[in-house]
């Protein structure tokens, strides 16, 4: 319905009022006028003729109406259905990551448990080894010791008696290893 068609109709239901409106009383009666037959009569086709008209629009506006609102709801479903979609997406990515996350700090925890176990085996090792090392060079240090003591015992015991020097061998003298008198070594 246009604006021209909709203050057309309007002003012809104005004019009909009006004319009830100003009508004459019909004697002895509140409720009834006299009104010109022809000129009503004419009125009330324009009217119904216009009638039709304006019943067909309201028609079509309503038609359109709900042609819009069933669009609308139509895309509001299409939008609803992919923003549950998206969500259910993102939900599904989360739980991946979290799931990711947690294995990732899992293997970390167990390295970090290994490395930890590792260590604490290699310095078992070394200090076992360095702890055989020094129970070695201590037995060797007790053997030198008492090597020297017993060779200075020899040593002491026996006499040097001069020969003369016709009476010994002709031999290079063979060397003799210098003894030389230390402290003992310290444990």
């Amino acid at each position: 319905m246009d604006y021209e068609n909709e203050n057309e109709f309007s002003a012809l239901l104005d004019m009909l009022q009006s004319a009830v409106v100003d009508a004459w009383s019909v004697p002895l009666s509140k409720d009834k006028c006299m009104l010109p037959r022809e000129k009503t009569i004419e009125l009330i086709e324009e009217i119904k003729r216009q009638f039709p008209i304006e019943i067909t629009e309201a028609k079509r506006l309503l038609a359109s109406k709900e042609d819009f609102v069933a669009n609308a709801k139509r895309e509001a479903e299409l939008i609803r259905k992919a923003a549950e979609e998206q969500a259910r997406r993102l939900v599904e990515e989360e739980e991946i990551t979290r799931i990711a996350r947690a294995h990732a700090n899992e293997i970390i925890s167990t390295a970090d448990s290994k490395a930890r176990e590792l260590m604490r085996v290699a310095n078992d090792y070394v200090d076992d080894a360095l702890r055989r090392t020094e129970e070695a060079i201590g037995a060797a240090a007790n053997e030198i010791h008492q090597s020297r003591a017993r060779f200075r015992s020899l040593a002491v015991s026996r006499p040097v008696v001069a020969q003369p020097a016709e009476q010994q061998p002709q031999q290079e003298p063979e060397e003799q290893p210098e003894i030389i008198d230390e402290e003992p070594l310290e444990e």
